[in-house]
């Protein structure tokens, strides 16, 4: 019965990162011909100060994004389970992001954030750069990725604090706990499985950013390696300079490191995750 799925599973997953893991060692020769190196293609990769430069991005990208979204995703989704009129509006209202088109939202962003004629710059009485400025395109790039996240974030946490039983807040009322109490003692604990899955998701989709920056990012801006994650420097490397085998290099590293973070956070999550009902 599940032999379908581990089928897809290995045809479209399994086997295909270990094509990419080989292509890793090698030199990508042109019509799928390859020329084992060994280790070459990562001594070059850990000798560039552009490699070096996108892990931080990338690192630097999560820091911005993924606190912050989660922050305000669990806020939304607090909002969104009160007793207000028009909930279902609101909800699909917050959700929307997550179904228009990236190529749509970065256009309407891009305007927004537009240094001469952008309607952020007319409300704050400025003309920052926000796009084509190394200093702050960072920033305007995670504005978008914490704003097209936040609902279906908000979603997900919504069905974990619908899970609440509310006996344990008329207890906690009838004790005298006041709403922040309440919040800290019930609500956090008892929606951290869902955080923590929501968490888990949203770094995931942080490190392997890629389609954002693209978009919002020409390859001839200035600031492009303030702002070039390694997925990014994945695709030049493979479709513009048809480097795959360096290519592939830095996708291993990618799986690396989200391996990494993955690990500390099923390790830490035993210290604020709480399973109990």
């Amino acid at each position: 019965m599940v032999a379908p799925t581990i089928i897809g599973l290995v045809v479209l997953n399994v086997w295909p990162f270990i094509q990419t893991l080989y292509a890793s060692f090698c030199e990508h020769l042109g019509f799928g011909h390859y020329r084992f190196l060994g280790i070459d293609n990562y001594v070059t990769m850990f000798k560039s100060p552009e490699f070096w430069k996108a892990t931080w991005n990338t690192v630097y990208f999560c820091i911005l994004t993924v606190p912050v979204g989660i922050f305000l995703a669990l806020l939304v989704a607090i909002l969104l389970n009160a007793k207000v009129k028009g909930k279902g509006f609101f909800r699909s209202v917050f959700f929307l992001p997550m179904v228009c088109a990236p190529a749509a939202i970065t256009m309407v962003w891009r305007w927004i954030f537009n240094s001469d004629y952008g309607i952020l710059n007319q409300m704050m009485g400025t003309s920052i750069n926000w796009v084509t400025d190394s200093k702050v395109v960072m920033i305007a790039c995670a504005v978008v990725a914490v704003w097209s996240a936040i609902g279906y974030d908000a979603v997900l946490l919504l069905s974990g604090l619908q899970n609440i039983s509310k006996s344990y807040y008329e207890a906690a009322e009838i004790d005298g706990a006041g709403k922040i109490t309440q919040f800290f003692h019930i609500t956090l604990p008892m929606v951290s499985p869902t955080l923590f899955v929501v968490l888990i998701m949203r770094l995931m989709a942080s490190m392997k950013v890629y389609d954002l920056i693209y978009m919002m990012v020409e390859d001839t801006n200035p600031a492009l390696t303030s702002v070039q994650s390694l997925m990014y420097l994945f695709y030049r490397e493979s479709f513009v300079a048809s480097n795959r085998g360096y290519g592939s290099a830095i996708v291993i590293w990618t799986v690396f490191l989200i391996g990494i973070v993955t690990v500390i956070q099923f390790v830490g999550q035993k210290k604020w995750v709480n399973y109990e009902v």
